[in-house]
């Protein structure tokens, strides 16, 4: 098992690792909406999602990744009427690539934001990456 981590992002604040890779596999922790360097959380969901959206990109660039190599997403919103918003973004940043993904409404995420996401992603790039059906 291999811990990463980067001075790029913001700190994990309670007890857990940034990203963990064991076995091939690539783990991140749920991603906020947090500015690294500014620690604002920006207003929208629209970009609320495209910021986390490439902080988990970053992640998996340091980890030796990408996000064709994404095989899951979990998403929390603080609100299911945010669902339309949130696919938009998500989509346009994964183009052809679908990974399987769980969108989950809950009440309250921390510090007030929209949204948070978490990722399970293959190392590296030992696996080519899908051709989608025709």
């Amino acid at each position: 098992m291999k811990i990463i981590s980067t001075e790029q992002m913001t700190k994990p604040i309670g007890h857990y690792s940034q990203v963990i890779e064991h076995n091939g596999i690539i783990y991140l922790s749920g991603q906020l909406p947090v500015d690294p360097e500014t620690k604002t959380i920006p207003e929208t969901i629209e970009e609320q999602s495209s910021l986390v959206l490439s902080k988990i990109a970053q992640l998996l660039t340091e980890a030796g990744s990408s996000k064709q190599q994404v095989l899951q997403m979990r998403v929390y919103i603080s609100d299911i009427a945010l669902w339309d918003q949130v696919n938009d973004v998500y989509s346009e940043f994964f183009g052809d690539h679908k990974p399987v993904r769980c969108i989950v409404p809950t009440r309250e995420l921390h510090f007030g934001s929209l949204v948070e996401m978490e990722a399970t992603a293959v190392a590296g790039d030992e696996y080519p990456t899908p051709t989608p059906p025709q």
